[in-house]
């Protein structure tokens, strides 16, 4: 029985919140191991988190932010990330004009260090800044949380489309090994995307309208989308492994049939085996 539904795998305007709340979790959503929340806080504004058993990344989306844990403070700005491990005391401050951030987790067994990611440095480096696709399908990958940190489960990234154009292509699916949630950024209304989730590509069980703020989640099928034109569909991705370590692989899919004659695009973002 598929897992597939709009009640459990949408949920609109993940922003709509001050403080910090939680828009993902199994039991609330078709999530398994992922959790996706938002962090806003006005300008010098703090908020204390434990991280408990889950290992946690955060992404900052707008504004700044201070964040201290394990006896050091990172600065993040717009699509820094830092990843905390679990059982780990964490205190954000918010610069100015204050900060937006996402945050991801997973339970897992073992620790990893902190470990910050600069979204330049990942703009520097050709295995985690990439393009792929071509023609109406070209779109901009930047891995942040990936085969750059250690980690049990979580991976994320951010994809940025040209105008009109399709991503996630060829449709591609790893529920298998993963599974996996957009977050629509950068959107300026009237900007609005497609986003398609299935199994069966003659009859999908999702076709939804996408906006700004708004997240899909994939627990499984192929997941392409498609921006409006004249608007680019970009988002944060975030994937959580199914068993911890062995199946944190960026990259490694199955393309739908009718289009396994071409590349997936993402052997870039693959790690060295």
């Amino acid at each position: 029985m598929s897992t597939l539904s709009t009640e459990r795998c949408v949920v609109r305007n993940t922003a709509g919140n001050k403080g910090r709340s939680l828009a993902v979790a199994p039991g609330k959503t078709a999530t398994r191991h992922l959790h996706y929340g938002r962090i806003i806080l006005d300008p010098a504004a703090r908020l204390s988190i434990d991280t408990g058993d889950r290992e946690t990344g955060f992404v900052c989306l707008k504004g700044s932010a201070t964040v201290r844990t394990e006896g050091t403070s990172f600065t993040l700005t717009p699509f820094d990330a830092l990843y905390v491990p679990r059982d780990a005391k964490v205190e954000i401050e918010s610069g100015a004009p204050g900060c937006d951030l996402a945050e991801i987790a997973a339970p897992v067994a073992r620790r990893h260090p902190v470990q910050y990611v600069s979204y330049q440095a990942v703009q520097n480096d050709n295995g985690l800044h990439f393009k792929a696709g071509s023609a109406a399908a070209e779109r901009e990958l930047n891995i942040l949380i990936g085969k750059n940190v250690e980690a049990g489960r979580i991976m994320a990234g951010v994809t940025f489309s040209a105008p009109g154009n399709w991503t996630s292509w060829p449709p591609h699916e790893h529920a298998a090994m993963l599974e996996e949630a957009y977050l629509y950024v950068d959107m300026p209304a009237p900007a609005f995307g497609i986003q398609l989730v299935y199994t069966d590509a003659k009859a999908p069980e999702l076709a939804v309208v996408v906006r700004e703020n708004d997240c899909v989640i994939m627990p499984e099928g192929y997941h392409p989308n498609v921006a409006a034109p004249g608007g680019r569909i970009n988002f944060l991705w975030m994937m959580a492994a199914n068993r911890e370590d062995v199946d944190r692989q960026f990259g490694v899919v199955n393309v739908q049939p009718e289009y396994a004659s071409g590349s997936s695009g993402l052997e870039k973002g693959q790690a060295q085996r």
